[in-house]
């Protein structure tokens, strides 16, 4: 069984090599792709889309589209900022201009119209959206390996502003799924997987993460990211 290591190099190589990458090269990132627009398109249509009123969606290049389908849908955005170095963005789509959605939606856009709160002052989630290196069929995830997105799933569990229940997608290019890898107990699976041509249930098994697991976190994440350590002195 290959490491997460090994399946991200792999899936890197594969969409540089067969030319379905798009800006920036993929390596090292959650990869953007060609027809990430497709992918945001036919989530749109799903009911667990139409249905939620607040999404958490990440700041990465192929989940573009998603969060600007989001303010356009009058939907409110929690968007992590990069590397969670300054929290969670919150945009409320009545508070921006329509002409401004296409620029809030990307990362210097969201620092402009959204507001920087603190997880327990976030409104209850309804739908995750995740960017991935490599999903499985069975649900289990694999992002660029630095783990800001499970770190993000455990803060808002914490406060309870997302439930074992909560649904989450990741939009990614079918070249994206692999076979089996070993998962770690902090790992957050999705539900869905959407690309740019189906949608597949992945009617996942595996068991979500109820909150920051601080005996794993590693002495440079409570360095690096300044609302962990604010988050531990509230315990």
């Amino acid at each position: 069984m290959r490491s997460k290591k090994e399946i991200r190099e792999y899936i890197w190589d594969l969409l540089y090599k067969k030319g379905v990458w798009d800006f920036p090269p993929p390596y090292g990132r959650i990869p953007n792709f060609k027809n990430a627009k497709k992918c945001a398109d036919l989530l749109r249509k799903m009911e667990i889309w139409k249905n939620a009123k607040v999404l958490k969606i990440n700041p990465d290049s192929p989940q573009y589209w998603v969060r600007y389908y989001c303010l356009c849908d009058r939907k409110i955005l929690v968007m992590p900022t990069p590397r969670l170095r300054e929290g969670f963005l919150l945009l409320e789509p009545q508070t921006i201009p329509e002409s401004e959605y296409r620029y809030a939606a990307k990362i210097k856009g969201a620092f402009m119209w959204g507001k920087k709160v603190k997880p327990w002052d976030l409104p209850e989630i309804d739908l995750i959206v995740e960017g991935s290196v490599a999903v499985t069929l069975k649900g289990a995830r694999i992002g660029k390996g630095e783990g800001y997105g499970e770190i993000e799933y455990a803060i808002l569990r914490q406060f309870g502003k997302v439930k074992e229940e909560t649904p989450i997608v990741t939009t990614i290019h079918n070249l994206q799924i692999v076979d089996d890898f070993e998962i770690d107990e902090w790992d957050v699976p999705v539900d869905y997987i959407v690309l740019p041509d189906k949608i597949i249930e992945t009617r996942t098994k595996i068991k979500r993460p109820e909150g920051i697991l601080w005996d794993k976190l590693k002495k440079e994440k409570l360095e690096e990211i300044p609302l962990l350590r604010e988050i531990r002195k509230l315990k």
